[in-house]
Formats: C-alpha cells, structure tokens, sequence
C-alpha cells in the first residue's frame, strides 16, 4: 500500500509498506478515506517528539471503511464508513470508566500519562497512523464511530481530533455566560476553541496570533476580535487594557511547544532542547487571565519542563486544566452542533492533497505557504464525495 513515511527530521514521503493485518481478535482494517495533517504533526515532523523512528507513518485524524474486522468485533461490519477518534482506548479501564480516553491504562501499558494516539512515536504506543491507504484499528468496538448517512466526509474528519480537541479546550475553561475568553492560536485547534466559547456562552472571543492570514481567518470563521502579538510591547498589559485592567475570564493555550514570540523561550525550549518547548503562550495566558480565573491548555508539550509561571498562577488563584481531548465524549454533542448547522468543520480545510504528495503538503503546512490553515490527504482509493 502507499503511505506516508517518516525518514527523519523535514523528511517525509509517499512510499509503498506492507499492508497491517489483524494482529488482536478486537482489530479493524480500514481503507482511509480522508487523512488529515494536524499541528502535532508538525512537532514529530520537526524531530521534536522523542521516539520518533524512522519508518513511521503518522496521521491521527482520519475515516475511513472498514475492510475487515476480527473475530471479537461485534459492534462494526465490513462496509460502515467510521471516523476514527485519535485516541486509541479500550473503554473498560479505571480512566475509560471516568471517560477520560486520552489516559486509558490499556493501550500504552509504559507510560505513566497519554494513551495510545495513532502515529506518534512510540511514545504514545507505537502505533501506526492514518495518512495512509490501510490502517489497523485495535479496540475497534470502542473507538471508531460510523459516520452519520447525511454528513459531509470532510466534516467528519474534522471530528477525530480537532474540533472536539478545541471544544474541550473551551468547556476545561468553564465558561460563564459573557465571559471574555482569550485564545492564544489561530491554527485549527485555536479556531475551533474560539467558536466553541461562543456555543458555550461567551460574551467576548479574542484570538491572539502573528499571521495576519490567520487573523483573517479567525474573523471570518469565529466572529472574534484579533491581536497580533507582534504589535504588542506586553501580552498581558495589552489584555488588562482591552479588559477594564481586569484580564479575562479565560484563557487558552491552543499552541504549545513550538510557540514564537519569545526569544529565550525558543533558545532554550527549541533550539537547544533543554526544555519540553517553548511556553510562551502558556506564560502569556497564566499572566493575562483575571484573578480567579481559568487556564486551559490544550497545546501539546513534551513530557520535561519548561520555563512556566508557577508562582504568578499560585498567587492568582487560578485553575489550571489540560489534556488531551477525550474524543469519543464529546461526539454526540459535536455531531448535533454539525447536524443542527451550527458548525460546518469542513470550511477550515484549504488544502485538499493527494496522498502521494505527502512530502509537499508537509512542506506547504510547516512553512506556512498559500494561506494554509487545515490539509487534508486523500488516499487514491478513497471516496472523493
């Protein structure tokens, strides 16, 4: 089969691998039919994701029909077009009990935090990814969810990571009816936040970036206020003044580890690797949220330490939540909001690609070329419509 595969940092192409087989009574093979390409990627993409090995096929977001399941699959037939959630989980554990999917016990028996993501080192369980023609799907009676009859394909693709990964980053601010939120990112993930925070009652959405194409973006598709940060002397001197010298109510990371904006941050964070990223947006957001108010941080940092503001989130009192989205929750509640036409996912996408132009596509997303926001690969035997 043809898929992506990784040979090293800003090194990756379309090549032919063996196609997965069922290894567990509980897999699914599923021939993809929409893969996206996700900001994370980009950090694996980057050589900043440790176990990253060479070989690998990444791709955490993707639908795709399954071609064949095991023998201890009960709840998916061969022929049902699923969207595949990235988290992979097995749904009976202490955390899958609590609904906290992202942290499942089972599926990365090593690590003392994340579960299983397909194609994210193995550091995240070694799975293989979806921008590819075939992917193996373990826990597959828990994870993938078939796709509504009347839904755009590429809405549903929308829902395997980044906008139920946004929504959470709004619902872990716990937002009150009018409150200002503040998003740091107007990448997809940030995009989606800020047009969760108006479903969830905001009175004020702010999106904090410094591609003005972005900014646009954010306008358009959120209906929020932009700041490009590179006009700004003080992050957060500039919120308290838009705020009444209050700051917001909420604030949210959706960057994470390779933030600009801060030249130690990227020294030490980046370039040097002594810490797990650069947190500059995570120091803006702690710094320009009000007293008492939320943190959420959805933007994805490695497992050291970083450069953070402890001290100034204690003496605050604010609330600080994170983690990676739990998407199998959220999904009922996204498929309505889509359903009911309240979001339509699919308009972020600007980029639909081949999958044999994988190399490029990479290239175009990472470098920010054509006004990129969202690209999507589409496998040469996928369903186009």
């Amino acid at each position: 089969m043809l898929a992506m595969n990784y040979r090293g940092p800003y090194r990756v192409r379309a090549s032919h691998k063996a196609e997965p087989e069922i290894e567990h009574p509980n897999d699914a093979i599923v021939r993809v039919t929409r893969a996206c390409i996700c900001g994370s990627d980009l950090h694996l993409y980057h050589g900043l994701v440790p176990d990253t090995r060479v070989g690998t096929t990444f791709g955490h977001e993707f639908t795709g029909i399954v071609e064949e399941v095991g023998p201890g699959v009960q709840h998916l037939k061969k022929g049902d077009h699923v969207l595949v959630p990235f988290n992979i989980f097995c749904g009976s554990c202490f955390f899958c009990q609590k609904e906290l999917y992202s942290n499942c016990h089972n599926v990365n028996p090593e690590a003392t935090a994340v579960g299983g993501i397909y194609g994210y080192s193995h550091t995240t369980g070694g799975y293989d990814g979806g921008q590819a023609e075939f992917v193996r799907v373990p826990m597959a009676d828990v994870g993938p969810t078939v796709i509504p009859a009347n839904m755009d394909l590429d809405d549903a693709v929308l829902l395997t990571d980044v906008f139920p990964t946004g929504y959470q980053a709004a619902e872990m601010g716990d937002i009150e009816e009018g409150d200002t939120v503040v998003v740091f990112g107007a990448g997809p993930v940030g995009l989606f936040a800020a047009k969760s925070a108006w479903l969830m009652g905001a009175g004020r959405v702010i999106v904090i970036d410094h591609l003005e194409y972005r900014l646009d973006f954010a306008r358009r598709f959120a209906h929020c206020e932009t700041v490009n940060f590179l006009e700004v002397n003080d992050m957060a001197v500039h919120i308290k003044r838009m705020t009444d010298w209050l700051g917001a109510d909420v604030c949210i990371d959706a960057v994470g580890a390779e933030a600009a904006g801060n030249a130690l941050q990227r020294l030490t964070g980046y370039y040097t690797f002594m810490q797990a990223g650069a947190a500059t947006a995570l120091f803006w957001a702690i710094n320009s949220v009000r007293k008492g108010g939320t943190v959420s941080i959805v933007g994805v940092y490695g497992p050291t330490f970083n450069y953070v503001p402890i001290g100034n989130a204690l003496n605050k009192g604010l609330t600080l939540r994170m983690n990676q989205a739990s998407v199998k929750r959220h999904l009922p509640r996204l498929i309505e909001h889509v359903q009911a036409g309240r979001v339509k996912p699919s308009e972020i996408i600007t980029h639909r690609i081949p999958l044999e132009e994988v190399g490029e596509a990479y290239h175009l997303f990472s470098s920010k070329l054509d006004d990129c926001i969202k690209p999507v690969l589409v496998p040469p035997r996928a369903v186009v419509h």
